[in-house]
């Protein structure tokens, strides 16, 4: 396996554990590789929840710029319901994770179509 293929069954392994969720193997790949060269990085492979231009940036490039949703207050409600999904106690929440759950959460799965 190469090591995105190691990552990919590392944020779905976490995905199950953490939120009880069982992804589609198929979207969080898409989504992972959408995430570009961030997921190799220790910093840039999570989203620190507490940091709120870090959320900014997340609604700003991901769910504005990627997945074309209207800017709103709506937005940001759905990243704090992700986080709190996740788990306010969990250290590490991966990038790819979180773009998953917002991605189903609003419906934009044929973005990545």
């Amino acid at each position: 396996m190469s090591k995105r293929d190691d990552m990919i069954a590392k944020y779905a392994a976490d995905m199950k554990e953490k939120m009880g969720v069982t992804p589609d193997m198929d979207l969080l790949t898409k989504v992972t590789i959408g995430c570009g060269p961030s997921i190799y990085n220790a910093d840039s492979e999570t989203v620190a929840g507490s940091d709120m231009e870090e959320l900014e940036r997340v609604k700003n490039n991901f769910l504005v710029k990627k997945l074309g949703l209207a800017d709103g207050p709506q937005l940001m409600e759905a990243i704090k319901k992700v986080l709190n999904d996740y788990g306010s106690s969990n250290r590490n929440k991966y990038r790819a994770v979180i773009y998953y759950a917002l991605t189903k959460h609003f419906g934009k799965e044929s973005v990545y179509g």
